[in-house]
């Protein structure tokens, strides 16, 4: 593994904006899909995916009981439109696939504009955007389209029809597993099923396939297991299958909206003091942009699976603005132009810097514990003088002796001492070749 590169390594050489750029170029060819949490629409952009890193895809029966939820039957859809007396489709599935409610059973009939309006769902507050829906544990059939065009609606007849299926078939998930150093996992996952949603959530699938392709560059003290899953019922399915594995996560992190210009929220895990918690808080604090921590809280995405009582696994979520935070949330505004390749390419940075301290922070020990050892007929202060920080990777040296008992870890000292992450773990890699830290 010596051809691997360091964390550190790959954070200095990587163009964050030309992977912003790709990031977004991946998320603009997967917009057009149509999809959701069963059928063609995501095992085509599982495929898609699979092009880029080298993914398994799942397959699940329908009915397959997954602890309380049983997976649903397969939905698929092929067209659907609401069409005046005369034939004009007045709203159509294929310029916008956000028009038919998700899950929508088929239906082709002729209807007043009453009995039309019960189907229809609009958003008064932004008349000219349609909003997302979804039907998926219940039965039923509808229409998204914008508030305007709906009251503008004849008093008349109207052909509807959702040409769609909703029978017994298959729930699909893609799963990349990269072995590390060791057997210890890092789970990354987002959710896949969203249709033509930008931030929410192809900038997360675009991010986590575009860092599954760096993380394959590196040397990793970790394995990670990358998880691309329909939400809620996919992170439930995987869970009630791999119960075996679940005791070998040490962190995780949930991927979503992480492509808008808002500033990088955090939101913990259960237990609040996971190692993750502790290293994201630091990552998104020391820096200079603003930052939110979030304590945990049952509602959100798939972290309240991973979260729940019978697993508390320490899995957090890191995003810009959260979910329902943006008014874009969940509409035809949260398109191609509301995500951008800086803001994608930032997104990139933070999740490696938070991944490469999560893989750097470990506890030392001193081996010269009695007394302060004498660095300079090691050279170790000549070997600082040349640099431009050498007056804090002095202290670097000082605290990590002082500290490094086995019960501090590097992040912990970081907190302590003021001395940023980065300067403590090469430092602590300089004392560890001077025969001062084990």
């Amino acid at each position: 593994m010596s051809e691997l590169l360091e964390f550190t390594d790959l954070r200095a050489r990587l163009n964050c904006d030309e992977v912003g750029r790709q990031m977004y170029d991946l998320a603009a060819g997967l917009f057009p899909i149509c999809r959701s949490i069963t059928g063609d629409g995501l095992r085509q952009t599982l495929k898609v995916i699979q092009r880029h890193i080298p993914i398994e895809i799942h397959e699940v029966p329908s009915g397959t009981i997954v602890f309380d939820w049983t997976v649903p039957n397969e939905w698929n859809i092929r067209d659907a439109w609401i069409a005046d007396r005369s034939g004009s489709r007045i709203i159509d599935f294929r310029q916008n696939n956000l028009h038919v409610v998700n899950y929508s059973v088929p239906i082709r009939k002729r209807l007043g504009l009453e009995e039309l309006k019960a189907h229809v769902h609009t958003m008064p507050d932004h008349p000219h955007w349609i909003p997302y829906r979804t039907s998926y544990y219940r039965e039923n059939w509808g229409f998204c389209m914008a508030h305007a065009e709906a009251a503008q609606l004849a008093d008349t007849e109207y052909d509807v029809c959702i040409d769609s299926t909703l029978q017994p078939g298959h729930l699909n998930y893609g799963e990349y597993f990269l072995a590390g150093d060791s057997t210890d996992e890092v789970l990354l996952s987002c959710h896949a099923c969203h249709p033509s949603l930008a931030n929410d959530n192809l900038s997360g699938i675009a991010l986590m396939t575009l860092l599954a392709q760096h993380l394959q560059q590196i040397r990793r003290r970790y394995s990670y297991r990358f998880l691309f899953i329909p939400g809620t019922i996919g992170s439930i399915t995987w869970l009630a299958r791999n119960e075996a594995l679940v005791d070998r996560i040490r962190a995780g992190l949930v991927v979503a909206c992480v492509g808008d210009r808002g500033p990088f929220h955090y939101k913990k895990s259960r237990r609040g003091d996971a190692e993750i918690d502790r290293v994201a808080t630091y990552c998104l604090t020391s820096g200079s942009k603003p930052s939110r921590i979030l304590e945990f809280s049952p509602y959100g995405y798939d972290e309240r699976q991973y979260c729940s009582p019978g697993f508390n696994l320490p899995v957090g979520s890191l995003t810009r603005t959260p979910h329902g935070k943006f008014p874009e949330y969940h509409s035809s505004a949260d398109n191609l132009d509301y995500i951008q390749p800086l803001h994608l390419g930032s997104s990139f940075e933070m999740y490696l810097r938070v991944l490469g301290t999560l893989e750097a922070n470990r506890c030392y020990v001193n081996r010269f514990p009695k007394a302060e050892p004498q660095l300079g007929k090691r050279g170790l202060y000549r070997q600082m003088g040349g640099l431009p920080d050498a007056g804090a990777r002095e202290m670097a040296m000082l605290w990590l002796l002082n500290l490094s008992d086995g019960t501090h870890d590097l992040l912990e000292i970081a907190e302590r001492s003021d001395v940023p992450f980065d300067t403590l773990e090469s430092t602590a890699k300089l004392l560890v070749e001077h025969g001062l830290l084990a």
